[in-house]
């Protein structure tokens, strides 16, 4: 009992000190004095709702920014392409877990090798091979567009690999049952694997949407306006700001942070289920 209370509080204390940036960004974000945020971003008062309390900042933001455009921007990018990479990861890691073809081994094996492989060593030779990329309407590159940000990051190698851990554990009998019924294997998958297999593509969703939606280097390398660029790039304007206003920059943030927030809450139950089931750690 003792260590069943111990475990507890151990466990509340390190939830609280990881909530204590999140606290410190949404109270710093409804002062609405800027020498309040300055005066109290040194000490324990910045985590306490004090002063001057609004939401001007927000107001700020969207004044002194195309926020909405931005925000647009984000969805409509990190949405298309998490979409995307669940339909052709899942398609990709199914034909790797149940068809038996020459070359299979390898080109599973360059699948987990391409995981470890930064994303910062490729960016470069990336960034001149859509520079010369032709587009439907005579276009000749692919630089300060949508699907310069989308296209390349669709097939993910990780979201490969998970699919693939999860696939191998489903029992083959539902599906030799449907191809004895007669079922094709695009058939079998959308209809005995994929209603299967809601933790895994939930946990793929979740981390392809955590990821891509914090993408800073890649929009910046390939966008040059407003039209198309994400929130992260739109919010390095503050930081080029003197002074820099942080009561602003912290309602920027938490207008970032809060849809993350609301994905994982939403397919919290399914991420931990998938986690439970593939035995995935860490």
């Amino acid at each position: 009992m003792v260590r069943l209370g111990f475990n507890y509080l151990f466990m509340s204390l390190l939830a609280i000190f990881f909530l204590f940036p999140l606290i410190f960004m949404l109270v710093s974000s409804i002062k609405d004095s800027e020498n309040q945020v300055m005066k109290d971003m040194s000490t324990l008062y910045a985590f306490v709702p004090r002063g001057e309390l609004g939401l001007q900042n927000y107001q700020d933001v969207f004044d002194g920014l195309n926020f909405g455009r931005l925000m647009f921007n984000s969805v409509f990018i990190v949405g298309l392409m998490v979409v995307g990479g669940l339909i052709i990861n899942s398609l990709m890691a199914y034909a790797l877990a149940r068809l038996r073809f020459r070359g299979r081994g390898l080109l599973l094996g360059v699948i987990v090798a391409l995981i470890i492989i930064p994303f910062q060593a490729v960016a470069v030779p990336l960034l001149l091979l859509v520079n010369r990329l032709p587009w439907f309407g005579g276009a000749t590159t692919w630089l300060d567009s949508y699907h310069v940000q989308i296209i390349p990051f669709i097939a993910d190698a990780f979201s490969i690999f998970l699919f693939y851990q999860f696939f191998i554990n489903i029992p083959k009998d539902l599906e030799e049952a449907a191809l004895v019924d007669g079922a094709g294997l695009l058939r079998i998958f959308l209809n005995v694997v994929v209603p299967l297999s809601r933790p895994v593509f939930a946990t793929v969703a979740i981390l392809q949407f955590l990821t891509h939606w914090g993408d800073f280097l890649w929009p910046l390398m390939v966008t040059r306006g407003e039209e198309y660029r994400p929130l992260t790039v739109g919010m390095q304007q503050y930081f080029g700001l003197d002074p820099k206003i942080w009561g602003d920059i912290m309602a920027f943030g938490a207008m970032i942070t809060v849809p993350v927030l609301i994905v994982f809450l939403l397919f919290q139950k399914w991420f931990v289920q998938s986690v439970a089931s593939t035995g995935i750690k860490g």
